[in-house]
């Protein structure tokens, strides 16, 4: 194993390097004049049903999953959480080298992060990768993953929010799927755990994914589920953070939305900035040429009485109305207690009637 992390360091760093000096270089040819046509580098794939996904092993009672902290620091209770959690639900706990390193709000330095994240997915003894917390700092990482590695390695990566920038660019560039769900230091509660378990560990087909009863009944206007547009349509899932999603608009690595069912949400935005973001989307990419969009649920996003704004509500549907997508409002995941895990790169089907999301397929590899 002391062979394989030095490997797996000298390999992050030097590509740390590369891709400094591949920036002063691209900066001199900008300069030059000579970069013709940038734009030919971020061609985009295909998400047709017929298209081949890279699914990870199923995980299973007893295996070993590790911890890792790509974002943000962790604190020794968000830690001792995410630890808690892997046991109860009947996994083992590894964690990564660095994952008591802090360098500011990170947790460590990139080149720590990035060994981190390349060490668990050759590590044999690992069955699965979940992350502790989001936070900022994936977006970071982005240019100096080993791709091919992760290709040669594949598992199941588990997280949201921050967590969004690693599982989107992973299957842009090697079809693997990722599973947008809770982070390790999340409050695992009974939905959440269904949810986890029938998507990780049995591997369910025709997983239906309905409304959480708790979101349902609460009063805060925020969970207040409602279609927008009806649609019964299939497609492709993609999506996650929607401040992830923009900040990823117009790179290398922003998802390729024709014809998905791409899921997003946020926390703690004002609508003015949900309005912006969105707009942010379709002005670059294919956005507009998503199958149906679903919204989860958009926590603390609502107006302060004293700003003159349109609301959370009124911003939504005004922006979607003029998408003319199929679209619905309130699915249970976000920055919430109660989410279920949503696999980017699995087929699935979206009945905005039914308020249900229907996995049309295994998200793992579910043979013994």
């Amino acid at each position: 194993m002391q062979e394989l992390n030095s490997s797996v360091y000298f390999y992050a760093k030097n590509k740390l390097m590369q891709r400094r000096q591949f920036g002063k270089k691209m900066a001199t040819a900008l300069l030059a004049g000579s970069l013709i046509n940038p734009g030919s580098v971020f061609a985009k794939g295909t998400q047709s049903k017929y298209k081949k996904v890279v699914k990870p092993a199923k995980l299973k009672p007893g295996d070993t999953i590790g911890l890792i902290t790509p974002g943000s620091y962790i604190s020794d209770e968000g830690l001792e959480k995410a630890v808690k959690n892997v046991e109860s639900l009947g996994f083992k706990v590894k964690l990564s080298k660095n994952i008591r390193a802090r360098r500011g709000f990170n947790a460590g330095t990139d080149l720590e992060r990035l060994l981190d994240l390349h060490t668990m997915f050759v590590d044999k003894e690992v069955a699965g990768i979940w992350c502790a917390r989001g936070g900022y700092g994936c977006t970071r990482l982005l240019p100096y993953i080993d791709y091919n590695l992760i290709k040669k390695h594949p598992k199941a990566l588990i997280g949201y929010s921050d967590i969004t920038a690693l599982l989107n660019a992973i299957y842009l560039k090697t079809d693997l799927v990722g599973f947008h769900g809770p982070v390790g230091a999340s409050e695992l509660t009974d939905y959440t755990k269904e949810n986890f378990l029938a998507v990780l560990v049995e591997g369910k087909a025709s997983h239906v994914i309905q409304l959480s009863e708790n979101n349902k009944t609460n009063e805060d206007t925020a969970y207040h589920a409602r279609q927008i547009r009806y649609g019964k349509v299939e497609g492709r899932l993609i999506g996650g953070n929607l401040s992830l999603l923009a900040s990823m608009s117009g790179t290398e690595w922003e998802p390729d939305y024709k014809d998905t069912i791409t899921f997003i949400e946020d926390v703690g935005e004002k609508p003015y900035r949900i309005d912006r973001m969105l707009t942010q989307l379709s002005q670059t990419g294919n956005f507009k040429e998503a199958a149906a969009l679903a919204l989860g649920i958009f926590n603390d996003c609502g107006a302060p009485k004293e700003e003159d704004s349109l609301s959370l509500d009124e911003t939504i549907n005004g922006y979607l109305s003029e998408l003319t997508l199929p679209s619905f409002y309130g699915l249970s995941f976000g920055h919430i207690k109660d989410q279920c895990t949503l696999p980017v790169g699995i087929m699935a089907e979206l009945d905005t009637r039914l308020q249900t999301l229907t996995l049309m397929e295994e998200a793992v590899e579910t043979k013994d």
